[in-house]
């Protein structure tokens, strides 16, 4: 018989603010382990559809939206923006290496100059302070929201690089996990409360989805309308604990989404997916 309690402790024992990750490739391979052994059924490479992945019903319904994407309209206007000519004639395409096919796979990166993390979110805005331009509101789903809709998408299929080769990158991670373990708000939760202990379980009528794989679908369109970046994601939950959620594009959040989305090394990107 499993031990779940047991193999739980390993992350959750110790509070996240005195626990420090030397490896953060260790980290990764005993959460897989955690969840291979709570669902041996399931191969890692179906973590990419979420809660989903407990229900072919689901996953048979969600196929059959994608097959006529009904926000479509909202990746093209992100095309729109992405291809329109800054004032000196450039585009988006100029600042990012291949035209921005396969980048947002990359990201975030540590930036050891400068000692953060950058999101791809940020690049973008580096790309148009560089080139002259007024700068997006990471919350605005007008603008960044869009554009990171249609941007991340010439990164389907390439698996997601998150790379930590610096210690002081190893330290951006280590703040990351401690918010994402750090319990928080009126309702005392974490995180890791819900998509490691509780990953797989029901809450109220919807399955809680595991951690590993949630990153490279974002943005997403929750009940194919409502367009949610992956901080505004991290802002609701906050939120629901009933806690003061930290603003879109802080370094709490940038720290948070790294150590959240190395979790999910090697598992390849299918961003602006239809979400309930």
């Amino acid at each position: 018989m499993i031990n779940y309690f047991f193999i739980f402790a390993i992350f959750s024992s110790v509070p996240a603010s005195e626990t420090i990750i030397e490896d953060p490739s260790m980290e990764k391979e005993k959460l897989v382990k955690f969840y291979k052994n709570k669902f041996p059924e399931k191969n890692i490479s179906e973590y990419i559809y979420g809660a989903m992945m407990f229900s072919n019903d689901a996953k048979s319904q969600f196929n059959s939206i994608m097959a006529f994407i009904p926000f479509s309209n909202e990746i093209e206007r992100g095309k729109k923006i992405w291809n329109k000519p800054f004032k000196n004639g450039k585009t988006f395409s100029d600042c990012f290496k291949r035209g921005g096919i396969g980048q947002a796979a990359n990201f975030p990166k540590y930036n050891s100059a400068t000692d953060t993390i950058v999101t791809f979110e940020m690049e973008i805005n580096n790309c148009l302070s560089k080139n002259g331009e007024k700068t997006f509101k990471y919350n605005d789903v007008d603008t960044m929201g869009v554009v990171t809709a249609y941007a991340r998408k010439l990164s389907d299929g390439f698996p997601t690089n998150i790379e930590i080769t610096h210690a002081g990158a190893v330290k951006k991670f280590n703040k990351g996990r401690e918010t994402f373990f750090k319990r928080i708000g009126q309702l005392n939760l974490s995180c890791a409360s819900c998509h490691i202990t509780y990953a797989g379980n029901f809450f109220r009528d919807e399955r809680i989805s595991p951690a590993i794989g949630q990153t490279p679908n974002y943005p997403v369109f929750r009940g194919g309308e409502f367009l949610f970046t992956l901080h505004m994601r991290y802002q609701r939950c906050m939120e629901a604990m009933r806690a003061n959620p930290f603003k879109a594009g802080s370094s709490e959040l940038n720290n948070l989404e790294y150590f959240h989305s190395y979790l999910s090394n090697e598992l390849p990107l299918n961003a602006s997916v239809y979400r309930k």
